[in-house]
């Protein structure tokens, strides 16, 4: 029965988490080689390649909060949750593998038309998925420790298709298309196995029927909207999702740009492409190690802002100084590789924990919420914070288009054959755009009003509530 009175049993937390492995290699491909296949592969223009995703960020967008409250409202013998994760694993895979392989040239509204249902697809089963972790724990760190799995295996997933990328399908040629679909394919079986394996090992402990709705909560279709907004509105959610945003531009941006910068800037050799993917693995682990104790001395809100600001000055330190450690015409070798991959490790390190940290504040609004509404509304609160995740990725991949035609970057460029010139303006600018988001960001998470303090006692005060008057929520079985 949820949710679960003190420490969450590690399997649970497991098998929740490895459902966000499919989110990792969507994610990962997304972010990471979709651009540089359709652009440098197919031959699309990067800045078209670029708008077609982010119109397809758009229509996704205004799905999630649809799909958030489809969620909450679902009532079966097996809960509001599984059914949607039993039923969308296999076509998403489907759909995932269809984008890798598109027959005959490209076309915008094909990549739309595909991004848009690969993405809605992912909803499906992201935004129940993720609603599940206040559902199953009340508990402000048991949050944190929940978010932390989910951010662990998705980056598992994500990695490992990158790991696969440069190590089995793209090493010999990263602008053919043999390796793409094999990529495509793989993703694909990835993704269905993992979806429909979580479902089966939460069954046991969260296929149980939602509780009685709540007093003041609607049941007609036609206040889904009234509902939503009323949700999204909260003034916490709301810096949240302002955080969220800018936090997921600024990885849209890097992620996207990447590759750009491994191939024509650092000159990474097919070594250093290899060990890169264990590099950010281990970035990963150490965030799932620290963020713990981190949060337990400066909270959740201190931990945001302190390791954003750090990840992010550590990752633009080596762009700012490339010209003055690196002979120019060369690429990284030896001790400057190892010192990159050092900033490399930290920055993503601090810039994973902070994520963490603003996704577990997420949950804790669920709360701050109900005791205004009555009402608990985990899968809205989760789509809206992946609504601003993934439109601010598309802008942020929609942007590093833009940075691509500022800078002058050539398609199809053999590495080492772009001028200098255009090497510094690219690097310059995207600098300067990493500085301006992070310190906006971190202001806002400033006005963050939730404390551990805050949630226990709006806890506490709930559970008094409920044992008062038992039918005036259903929200405590």
């Amino acid at each position: 029965m949820i949710p679960i009175k003190g420490r969450v049993p590690t399997r649970l937390a497991v098998a929740n988490a490895v459902g966000s492995i499919a989110y990792g290699v969507k994610d990962n491909g997304f972010s990471t080689f979709l651009l540089l296949f359709y652009n440098q592969v197919l031959g699309m223009e990067a800045r078209l390649v670029s708008f077609a995703l982010l119109v397809a960020l758009v229509f996704d967008g205004f799905l999630d909060p649809v799909i958030g409250h489809l969620s909450d409202s679902t009532r079966t013998r097996w809960g509001r949750r599984l059914p949607w994760l039993y039923l969308a694993g296999v076509p998403l895979g489907v759909a995932w593998y269809v984008l890798w392989t598109p027959s005959g040239t490209p076309s915008f509204l094909v990549l739309v038309a595909s991004a848009v249902i690969v993405r809605g697809l992912v909803a499906c089963v992201e935004v129940p998925s993720n609603a599940l972790v206040p559902e199953i724990t009340r508990d402000y760190d048991e949050r944190t420790r929940l978010v932390r799995y989910r951010y662990l295996f998705g980056w598992a997933g994500g990695l490992l298709m990158l790991m696969l990328a440069y190590q089995v399908f793209l090493p010999a040629d990263m602008l053919g298309t043999t390796g793409y679909r094999n990529f495509g394919l793989t993703g694909a079986i990835l993704i269905t196995g993992t979806v429909l394996l979580s479902a089966l090992f939460q069954h046991r402990y969260v296929a149980v029927p939602p509780p009685p709705r709540a007093a003041g909560e609607h049941k007609r279709l036609g206040s889904a909207f009234s509902d939503i907004r009323e949700c999204v509105t909260h003034p916490a959610f709301v810096v949240l999702l302002v955080a969220i945003a800018l936090g997921y531009i600024s990885q849209g941006i890097t992620f996207s740009i990447s590759n750009y910068l491994y191939l024509y800037v650092w000159r990474f050799s097919p070594l250093a492409f290899q060990l890169y993917p264990w590099l950010l693995f281990a970035s990963v682990v150490g965030a799932f190690l620290f963020v713990g104790p981190l949060q337990r001395r400066w909270g959740k809100r201190g931990v945001a802002i302190g390791s954003g600001l750090v990840g992010m000055a550590l990752w633009v330190l080596p762009l700012t100084l490339r010209n003055y450690v690196i002979p120019p015409g060369s690429g990284v070798a030896g001790a400057t590789l190892a010192l990159l991959f050092a900033f490399i490790l930290a920055s993503n390190m601090a810039s994973v924990i902070a994520m963490i940290s603003i996704s577990s504040m997420v949950p804790d609004v669920v709360e701050a919420s109900e005791e205004q509404t009555g009402r608990r509304s985990e899968g809205t609160f989760t789509a809206g914070g992946l609504f601003a995740s993934k439109c601010a990725t598309g802008i942020g991949i929609f942007a590093t288009g833009l940075i691509l035609e500022y800078a002058g970057m050539p398609g199809k460029a053999t590495p080492g054959s772009v001028a200098p010139q255009i090497i510094d303006r690219l690097t310059m600018t995207y600098a300067v755009i990493l500085l301006v988001l992070a310190i906006v960001q971190a202001t806002v998470l400033r006005r963050f009003p939730i404390s551990r303090d805050d949630h226990i006692a709006r806890l506490a005060a709930l559970d008094a509530a409920a044992r008062a008057d038992p039918d005036a929520t259903g929200a405590h079985p």
